[in-house]
């Protein structure tokens, strides 16, 4: 074995491949040729979209768990343990599981380079046939057309909300982006949109595909009353419904959408309303509004653009903090941090900038000087590093205050981390 630690294999793979992303099937499909020639032996879910797709993929698994079948699940990034990206029945994949799957990885490369990700969506492919799950949920890193999760044909293609991010490689209009994401829709196969105003280049891919389209909002969708929600589809409702377990009016649409999806699979995994109810009631995505409650209340949550800022200042709008409202803000260099930052103008009371350990990260300085023109309504104090700001932040909070720690998944790593290390001393 090359390795025998994950950490080190890990490092290894940063260094593989020229390019940290270098979207094409060419180099992943050869090699997963090598791994396994044949059809998976079990339906696939792929799940595309600029924001919305975790939380998809999370009910996806909840629900699907909670009858008891046998799940698969990829997802990126992770947050505090690479193993988060890959769960067989919603457990974390070990380190030894891990390792041995990228000897196997590294095996069928031959003399290939791979990214990092590309490594990792491989390694996954490879854990999750020798598990031989009932179905399999895979998340699609960036874009969808060209991304590695896309060697595999789906049984159902969903794409969630699509915005401008990842520009460099996806292109600058929204029909640009959403030409990519389409590129998950196969022939013959539904292809759920569970955006309300969907992009033409979406609904033109899918026909031209011949794929069975369902568009939320013309093919299926939800009405809620009190405190309960109905879901409506392919003649059939589901009735008396319980909140998704994530916060945000948003997540019915999400919910709604991972529905659908559950719908399309009825014939070969059917999913009682119980089971579904109970599902719905026990999803859990870590880093997206994520409400850790104490003398002062933690926020984290991962919006990196603008559309999940201004969900994520819906959400705070929401949440009635009795006190100050401190903002940790780090991003990365591709990012905009100014359309990050300009919803939570009114909502944020005092700024702590900080550079996230990240090679991809926004100096402190750029930063700041980004977000000049909305500091009227708060302090705007620059740190070295997100920690610092992190630090700050908490010294300055009292009692009935918040914390909010948004903009990258990098800056809520650091929170998660310095939160936990607080609650075990």
């Amino acid at each position: 074995m090359r390795f025998d630690d994950l950490s080190s294999w890990l490092r290894w793979q940063e260094t593989l491949h020229p390019s940290t992303i270098d979207l094409g099937l060419d180099r992943v499909a050869v090699a997963w040729s090598r791994l396994y020639s044949r059809p998976v032996p079990f339906p696939v879910i792929t799940i595309a979209g600029t924001n919305g797709k975790g939380s998809c993929a999370a009910m996806l698994e909840a629900v699907y768990r909670a009858v008891g079948y046998r799940t698969a699940c990829y997802t990126s990034p992770h947050l505090l343990r690479y193993n988060e990206r890959i769960r067989l029945d919603g457990d974390e994949v070990s380190d030894a599981d891990l390792c041995a799957a990228f000897e196997r990885v590294d095996a069928a490369r031959g003399a290939s380079t791979l990214t990092y990700f590309e490594f990792g969506t491989l390694a996954a492919l490879d854990l999750f046939v020798r598990f031989r799950p009932d179905l399999a949920i895979l998340e699609v890193g960036l874009g969808g057309r060209l991304d590695a999760v896309n060697i595999l044909d789906s049984d159902v293609a969903v794409v969630m909300t699509i915005a401008r991010d990842h520009t460099t490689w996806l292109g600058e209009t929204l029909d640009e982006i959403a030409f990519e994401k389409a590129g998950i829709f196969r022939t013959g196969k539904p292809a759920i949109v569970g955006h309300r105003a969907p992009s033409p280049a979406l609904t033109c891919r899918a026909e031209a595909l011949g794929s069975e389209l369902f568009l939320l909002g013309r093919d299926f969708d939800r009405e809620v009353d009190a405190l309960q929600w109905h879901w409506q589809g392919q003649g059939v409702s589901r009735t008396d419904l319980p909140p998704p377990a994530l916060r945000g009016d948003f997540q019915l649409d999400n919910a709604a959408t991972a529905l659908m999806a559950v719908s399309c699979l009825s014939g070969r995994l059917p999913v009682p309303d119980g089971d579904l109810r109970l599902g719905l009631r026990r999803v859990r995505v870590h880093g997206r509004f994520q409400v850790l409650p104490g003398e002062v209340t933690w926020i984290l949550d991962v919006a990196h653009n603008a559309q999940a800022a201004q969900a994520l200042a819906d959400n705070l709008r929401s949440l009635d903090c009795h006190g100050r409202v401190h903002g940790v803000l780090g991003v990365l260099a591709d990012k905009d941090p100014k359309v990050i930052a300009e919803p939570m103008v009114g909502l944020v009371d005092a700024w702590y900038l900080g550079q996230a350990k990240d090679p991809r990260a926004l100096s402190s300085a750029k930063l700041r000087a980004a977000l000049q023109g909305i500091a009227a309504h708060g302090e705007l104090n620059e740190y070295p590093g997100i920690e610092d700001a992190l630090g700050a932040a908490a010294a300055s909070a009292r009692p009935g205050d918040c914390v909010l720690a948004f903009g990258s998944f990098t800056t809520v790593e650091a929170a998660l981390l310095r939160t936990h290390r607080d609650a075990a001393s």
